[in-house]
């Protein structure tokens, strides 16, 4: 597996990529081989997703984990740029329950291109798994201009 990193305003991102597509985004990482075209264009998105001016990535993605991991991953893929989603609304859709879409929220491989710092709790804001916490969710929730719906 190929890594690539990417310095952000929410830290440093490693990108990596297996077999064509990307697997996994964790905060640190270190370069791990020459860099690929797919790796490439993953961290010009990143950088572009930074700067405000890319709301969706355009990458091959592969989710690696149980089928409801994936399921759950392919329903924070469908929450727009700038909007949220609850454990519940998802949970509902998947036929399970909010505290398992939880569970799988948290072992989300590709965090930030797999947005699940969009979704919340039934009551509000809770956690992240990310580095920093809560703390990076509500960045990238205000990087999104979806601030005010954490109030």
């Amino acid at each position: 597996m190929g890594m690539i990193t990417v310095q952000t305003q929410f830290g440093q991102l490693g990108i990596g990529e297996d077999d064509g597509a990307i697997t996994r985004v964790v905060w640190g990482g270190a370069d791990k081989g020459p860099p690929t075209p797919l790796l490439e264009k993953a961290a010009s998105q990143m950088r572009a997703y930074d700067a405000g001016t890319l709301e969706r990535f355009d990458l091959p993605l592969r989710v690696e984990g149980s089928e409801f991991q994936k399921a759950v991953c392919q329903k924070m893929l469908e929450i727009p740029f700038g909007h949220t989603r609850t454990y519940g609304d998802i949970a509902k859709e998947l036929g399970a329950m909010p505290q398992a879409v939880g569970g799988a929220c948290g072992g989300n491989p590709i965090p930030i291109v797999i947005p699940c710092h969009r979704v919340m709790g039934a009551k509000g804001l809770t956690g992240f798994s990310g580095a920093g916490g809560v703390e990076t969710k509500v960045s990238l929730l205000r990087h999104e201009g979806a601030a005010s719906l954490l109030i």
